[in-house]
């Protein structure tokens, strides 16, 4: 493919010239991918297929939206019924109905639960249920194993040690603007490292309310150590917090840790719970979230109408088709076949998370500037490609084929690179690909 103009390219120039950082979201910075040459904006979207400002066509085997689109972009079901809602008036003075539906929903889904908030981004789910499990433990200090957005409390954590995020989100996070005042209220500690939490809790004990932490991010649950965070937190009455912005649809329709047998105190969700319309939900123990009340927690648009219903209908389709088990019936299958391509071009190419999410690991010191010129390749031929594949039931089989046959391709043409020797960055039409967060100008 010979890009046409490439003006989202262009245009991306001109909005860091005018919008800090670009645009509102790291993840979707064209630095992320492919500098001065990642399309950046699209006209249209529709199943796992996008176009661009000039109209070229891709299948979109990266971020999916960041992993908020299961059931594909513009699904035709939930577009009939956000459009319906739109028609009837999506905000009012008065409140909309579907939100005490969703709110019922939920908590059938989950029946450790009685209660919901909802608002409409993940990282304000989070800093909402951390004020409703500190009002209720009455305690500030949060220990938090994961990513869980933007906002001081997450933040802070930086103040005391400016490698904190490091492992747990991006290295280089600055918390200029975060009150210096908050140093030692966030403290993270490891994916199945019980010993570093017991000690957090040890030392913290008389003011640690909250542990904040994901399900999983690269792999299966680790259940014994979801087990026995809950038992140490509860014996110190420490609120239990699971965040399961990102993981809740994927193994298992609700939450993942539904199958672990596992219950927190409060539970948040997001992402595709709207498939691409914004909502977020914090469900949790009835007498933890009454503790919202001692709270003032309000916003006009968590009221707005479009997200209870894209929710509602993405609930009915998630139960009906179950969704779970189809992403990742693609996913094993898809991952064998990069595998076997990987293998048949020689590549050293390394698969982790779980089936319906596959990280690429790429090989040798040269592993950005390999990561970076793949995504050159894949884009000429027609594809958004990046380190990770969000998979959607769009990603049909016919479709899959179509992104194996150009994968191949594209293996043979890294590793004849590194069998030669050549240096990969010199392959790439403009500058390597941003690891973390960096200044754009």
């Amino acid at each position: 493919m010979t890009l046409k103009n490439n003006s989202g390219a262009k245009l991306w120039q001109q909005a860091k010239k005018i919008i800090p950082g670009g645009n509102q979201l790291l993840s979707k910075r064209a630095e992320m991918f492919l500098p001065e040459q990642w399309p950046a904006y699209y006209k249209k979207s529709k199943g796992c297929e996008v176009w661009d400002l000039d109209n070229n066509h891709y299948y979109d085997f990266s971020i999916m939206g960041i992993g908020t689109s299961s059931l594909g972009y513009a699904n035709d079901e939930i577009n009939d019924a956000v459009i319906s809602a739109i028609q009837d008036g999506s905000m009012s003075s008065l409140n909309c109905f579907e939100e005490v539906e969703l709110a019922r929903q939920l908590i059938d889904l989950h029946p450790w639960s009685g209660a919901v908030r909802f608002t409409r981004t993940g990282g304000e789910s989070c800093t909402l249920a951390i004020r409703i499990a500190r009002a209720f433990s009455k305690k500030e200090t949060v220990a938090f194993c994961g990513y869980h957005g933007w906002h001081d409390w997450y933040l802070a954590t930086n103040i005391s040690d400016s490698e904190n995020l490091d492992e747990q989100l991006l290295p280089g996070l600055k918390p200029a603007g975060v009150p210096k005042q908050l140093h030692n209220t966030a403290i993270p500690f490891k994916e199945g490292d019980i010993e570093g939490f017991k000690a957090i809790v040890e030392k913290h004990r008389d003011r640690l309310g909250v542990v904040m932490m994901e399900v999983f991010r690269h792999g299966q649950p680790n259940v014994e150590f979801l087990k026995e965070v809950k038992a140490i937190a509860h014996e110190n009455n420490i609120v239990v917090v699971f965040d399961e912005i990102s993981s809740g649809f994927r193994l298992n329709t609700g939450a993942s840790h539904l199958l672990t047998e596992v219950e927190p105190d409060i539970c948040v969700l997001g992402k595709a719970l709207g498939n691409g319309h914004p909502i977020g939900a914090i469900i949790g123990r009835s007498e933890v979230m009454d503790a919202a009340q001692q709270s003032f927690i309000s916003s006009s648009y968590w009221t707005e109408r479009v997200g209870f219903v894209a929710a509602l209908k993405t609930l009915e389709i998630f139960k009906r088709d179950n969704v779970p088990l189809k992403l990742n019936e693609i996913g094993k299958k898809l991952k064998k076949q990069i595998l076997d391509a990987s293998a048949k071009a020689g590549f050293d190419l390394k698969i982790i998370g779980i089936d319906s999410v596959p990280i690429f690991i790429f090989p040798t010191d040269q592993a950005l500037a390999l990561k970076t010129l793949f995504t050159q390749e894949m884009l000429k031929r027609g594809f958004l490609a990046s380190n990770v594949i969000y998979l959607s039931i769009a990603h049909s089989e016919e479709i899959c084929e179509k992104y194996i046959s150009a994968i191949s391709e594209v293996f043979n043409l890294l590793q004849g690179a590194l069998d030669s020797n050549q240096d990969i960055a010199s392959l790439i039409d403009g500058p390597v690909c941003h690891s973390g967060f960096q200044r754009l100008n």
